[in-house]
């Protein structure tokens, strides 16, 4: 099924939810706001006190310009690799998860299992801020949270955040000879470009360490650049895209507002020669960064269901932050590799799937979340 972020995915959650109607199972639907996109939630073993997440995304990143070598929707399996897009990020969890909805269903845990399936994960985690607001309307209070990101399944319990801002620069254009009658978007624009770089520089020399990341410090970087018209006019407009990828420990308010209070320092001497001159800001996503705890029961039951003495923490944005923000404690594991994600011939092992499909057992035969 192709659910690539800019489709519907209701082929896929309708899928899901009609297989588990089959074993008598009621799913929660929440859509976007024009009804193209749904959250599926689903509990297993309905009166038990409490549940545990199984939590995934059910977007795909595109393949548009990918030199694939299989149907990227085929789910080939070839060399014990299972190929297809998605395949480690991530539904290859989704599916395991639902190939076992019976054995959880027949378990004898003292707690339920809840399927928790988003969409729009890949462009922002817009769909689960609307799934986590219904189970809090609803008064549902999971005891854990399993996010079943690609991390080899080896429990995580960080991750930086990602938070990305839309600049809009006006201006006042004018011929290219008459620059003091103008202001120039673009050389403005370029000033707090170079505040976002000098910040950039300062976190790799002073921010304290968060050993673990392959980046052991907070990023901010410069993604996109658009502006002007030809060579000899003033841009009058210019736009460009920015991110802060913050440590768990770091504050990205105070980050973003650095650039803000820059930008009001700009405008009073752009707006001398043109009033309505100035910078506008627009969010683009703000994913909070995750910090779980090796102590954690939920982090305890991850490593001996998957196996694993130790945890790891991984470099990319997942939904965990907003789970834990809601006060559910989360960890991520699932099968593979966040190297094969995105990439033409993404594939998840056949071991890692074996793995998982151990994990998904293991979780159902449990009698005890620690």
């Amino acid at each position: 099924m192709n659910t690539v972020s800019a489709n519907s995915n209701l082929e896929l959650i309708h899928f899901v939810r009609d297989a588990l109607r089959t074993l008598g199972v009621t799913s929660r639907l929440t859509f976007n706001a024009d009804k193209t996109k749904a959250n599926l939630f689903a509990t297993l073993g309905e009166g038990k006190p409490a549940g545990v997440i199984l939590s995934g995304h059910t977007d795909t990143v595109p393949w548009d310009g990918q030199d694939w070598t299989v149907d990227p929707l085929s789910a080939a399996v070839q060399d014990g690799r299972l190929y297809g897009r998605g395949s480690a990020d991530m539904k290859s969890f989704i599916a395991l998860a639902l190939a076992n909805a019976q054995a959880f269903l027949d378990s004898a845990a003292p707690f339920a299992i809840h399927f928790a399936f988003s969409y729009d994960e890949e462009v922002g985690c817009f769909g689960v801020r609307e799934l986590i607001a219904d189970l809090r309307d609803a008064g549902i209070r999971p005891l854990a949270c399993i996010i079943g990101e690609p991390t080899g399944m080896v429990p995580a319990i960080a991750h930086k955040g990602v938070y990305r801002y839309r600049c809009c620069v006006r201006g006042k254009e004018a011929h290219s000879s008459l620059t003091p009658q103008s202001v120039n978007a673009i050389e403005m624009a370029a000033r707090l470009i170079g505040k976002i770089r000098d910040m950039a520089e300062g976190f790799e020399d002073n921010e304290p360490r968060y050993e673990g990341f392959d980046v052991p410090f907070s990023t901010a970087s410069v993604g996109q650049f658009h502006g002007g018209i030809a060579d000899n006019v003033v841009p009058r407009d210019a736009e460009f895209r920015y991110e802060f990828r913050d440590l768990p420990t770091a504050d990205v308010r105070a980050m973003q507002q650095a650039v803000l209070d820059q930008a009001r320092a700009l405008e009073p001497g752009m707006q001398r020669v043109a009033p309505d001159a100035g910078f506008r800001f627009e969010t683009i996503c703000e994913i909070p960064s995750f910090l779980g705890s090796v102590d954690d029961p939920v982090t305890r039951l991850a490593q001996r269901l998957s196996g694993e003495k130790g945890t790891t923490l991984v470099a990319f944005g997942t939904e965990a932050g907003l789970f834990k923000n809601a006060g559910i404690p989360t960890v991520v594991c699932g099968p593979g590799h966040i190297a094969q994600a995105h990439q033409p011939d993404e594939y998840a092992s056949l071991d890692q799937l074996a793995r998982c499909e151990a994990f998904m057992r293991g979780l159902a035969a449990s009698r005890a979340i620690a």
